[in-house]
């Protein structure tokens, strides 16, 4: 974690050493021990009057797409420099209008020990078909956090549970019983 003293100074020397104009405005500087991420704001294209939302939507895209590509070098010479400055990585992304756009960004492994019910968390998100892995479970439960409590895990388990009682009433619940790993005895 880095100190607060540490943020304001990414941002300030962010502030200072970016290309005057790349941005309309600095929105977050964000980091922590592998990634320092710049997210600027840029201006949002003016499409007709009578646009469609699906004209918006793409004209949005289209104009960070179009940053990107054109800011392209002069954010790889900002970020050579922070990166030997600061020893760390560094990601970009840009808000336009109401959209938030990342650029390719670091996906650093986190080595963690669970303990029991810590991966019973992670294996119901795998049963419920909404991750992958462990590693996926984890990370989405990252992600939830950021947005949420531990309410939508209540229920995936009472869903989870109801379908389990389903199974165990159909016409194969003898067959399922007795097979290995069943809940029959061996």
């Amino acid at each position: 974690m880095i100190t607060s003293e540490q943020q304001e100074e990414l941002r300030g020397w962010f502030a200072g050493r970016l290309p005057e104009g790349l941005f309309t405005e600095v929105v977050e500087v964000t980091a922590d021990r592998e990634e320092i991420t710049v997210i600027g704001r840029i201006p949002e294209p003016r499409p007709a009057e009578r646009a469609s939302d699906a004209e918006r939507g793409a004209a949005l895209r289209g104009r960070i797409q179009e940053f990107r590509e054109r800011t392209r070098e002069s954010r790889m010479e900002v970020a050579r420099e922070a990166e030997h400055l600061y020893r760390r990585k560094v990601s970009w992304g840009v808000e336009c209008g109401p959209e938030r756009a990342l650029f390719t960004h670091v996906a650093a492994p986190v080595m963690t020990r669970l303990r029991q019910p810590e991966r019973q968390v992670l294996d119901t998100l795998i049963a419920g078909g909404v991750a992958r892995s462990r590693s996926d479970a984890l990370a989405w439960c990252v992600r939830l956090v950021q947005r949420h409590t531990d309410d939508w895990l209540t229920e995936l388990r009472e869903s989870l549970e109801h379908v389990q009682r389903v199974r165990a009433q159909g016409p194969d619940a003898e067959e399922v019983a007795d097979s290995p790993g069943g809940d029959g005895e061996a």
